[in-house]
């Protein structure tokens, strides 16, 4: 009888053992196969974060294990805030949910906006399709030709949100510089306030990426209805030599200090990320196909058709570059989020 027991215990382990696992002991490429991906874009259609989120959703999936297929949703709102905060506290945990968000909307909490709920350290980078420098413009019947012209003239700019670069670069440049932008903001994206500018709605963008300026409005400026005022970066863009850069018009070190705390999104251009607590396997996939789509030849084949540019950094460098922000000291960030601060 003992002998008996034994060997049927023995015969249950075995059994038990060769039982297929499923759960979290698929490997990406058995999780992913034949499943669908939802990539969240935070701002409405036509816009550049939008353009490029769909040319990397149509690239994407054959480097991703198990090959799924990529659809984009957007979910604009509080310049891409609305989408932010649906991937750090709603979306699925389980690598079937990444998205793009404005480059400045990871640094709100930093700046004690109280619509920001989540904690930009925890979420799962992805990575960013580029470095980007963005740029300040004036319609050309304002005849508004040089930043310098807005210390004594108002420019009215059409804004996405309270974390938008649209709102906070023309609101950071009025606190270091003196200028005199006026924001209109709740436009649902980029590419709504290009139209208001069409519409005489507003008179000017700021904050404007120039890899959008290029994709999706390089008629204005070939017919010079637009005048490029400053750039807003860390370094020139190539094709700005003659158009100042933000740094270099900082009068003390405290001014440049404000300066390159806010413009370090600046190479966040692009950025992609996921919901906090997505499995190892499957981040380290995502984070790996990302960097294998952004070297397609196919893929940039398409965004040299579409004007993009593309200077990728890892989702890895990405989280480096969110944690050295929020090490930056109290009081240089309490100045930074007081100038960021909408009126009342």
């Amino acid at each position: 009888m003992r002998m008996s027991y034994v060997a049927c215990s023995v015969a249950a382990a075995v059994a038990l053992a060769t039982v297929p696992v499923t759960g979290s002991a698929q490997t990406p490429a058995e999780f992913y196969k034949g499943k669908t991906i939802e990539l969240i874009v935070g701002y409405s259609a036509g816009g550049g974060y939008d353009t490029y989120a769909r040319l990397l959703a149509r690239h994407m999936g054959k480097h991703i294990p198990g090959n799924p297929t990529i659809v984009v949703k957007n979910l604009d709102g509080a310049g891409s805030l609305k989408a932010a905060n649906h991937l750090y506290n709603t979306a699925a945990k389980d690598g079937t949910v990444f998205g793009t968000i404005g480059r400045g909307a990871p640094f709100d909490p930093l700046f004690g906006a109280a619509e920001a709920q989540f904690d930009a350290a925890k979420f799962t980078w992805i990575g960013s399709a580029n470095n980007e420098v963005s740029v300040c413009v004036a319609w050309h019947t304002t005849g508004i030709k040089n930043i310098e012209e807005l210390k004594t003239k108002e420019l009215v700019v059409g804004g996405t949100g309270p974390s938008a670069d649209t709102d906070q670069f023309p609101r950071i440049v009025n606190g270091v510089l003196g200028t005199k932008f006026k924001i209109v903001t709740g436009y649902p994206g980029g590419n709504d306030v290009s139209l208001a500018m069409e519409r005489g709605e507003v008179q000017g963008r700021c904050g404007w990426s120039w890899s959008s300026v290029l994709s999706t409005q390089k008629a204005w400026l070939d017919e010079k209805k637009i005048n490029v005022l400053v750039q807003l970066s860390g370094a020139k863009h190539p094709d700005l030599k003659d158009v100042p850069l933000i740094m270099d018009l900082a009068k003390t070190p405290e001014q440049k200090q404000i300066l390159n705390l806010v413009f370090a999104r600046q190479a966040l251009g692009r950025p992609y990320l996921a919901p906090p607590g997505v499995p190892a396997d499957r981040a380290a996939a995502l984070r790996k196909a990302f960097m294998d789509t952004v070297k397609d030849k196919d893929f940039l084949a398409e965004a040299e058709k579409q004007k993009l540019e593309i200077s990728p950094i890892s989702g890895e460098e990405v989280q480096q570059i969110i944690e050295e922000a929020y090490k930056t000291d109290k009081a240089t960030v309490q100045k930074t989020a007081d100038m960021l601060k909408p009126p009342q």
